[in-house]
């Protein structure tokens, strides 16, 4: 089995600092390698929404809404994915959930697998 597995999660006031964590593990025996993690987050009542992602050659993007702000990055030798979140504004309250496309050779082709997801919520 393949999980992943993410903290960081946290209440705080608008225009603090959070930073969100994921790692991939995998049970003994499974090899995998990932192509390409991300972020996503989920508002009460609105639709998941892509926050960043990062491909396996560094390659980010952001959503407009977090650009200059947000900061994903990736630990490749210990399969985790950070995202570091400054100047947190009310809006960012939501659900953020980490994202990973994976390989599991034999297996063709890639997979999606999805962690729990920590909770971030900013007041006023």
């Amino acid at each position: 089995q393949v999980r992943l597995v993410e903290s960081g999660g946290g209440c705080l006031q608008a225009g603090g600092s959070l930073r969100l964590s994921c790692a991939a593990s995998a049970a003994s025996g499974i090899e995998f390698s990932i192509s390409a993690m991300a972020w996503y987050r989920q508002a009460p009542g609105k639709q998941r929404e892509l926050v960043a992602s990062i491909s396996r050659g560094d390659t980010t993007t952001y959503a407009d809404s977090v650009k200059g702000r947000f900061t994903i990055s990736r630990d490749s030798a210990k399969n985790t994915v950070l995202l570091q979140m400054h100047h947190l504004k009310p809006e960012a309250t939501a659900v953020y959930s980490c994202h990973s496309q994976m390989r599991l050779p034999p297996i063709p082709g890639t997979r999606d697998y999805w962690g729990q997801g920590p909770q971030v919520t900013v007041s006023s």
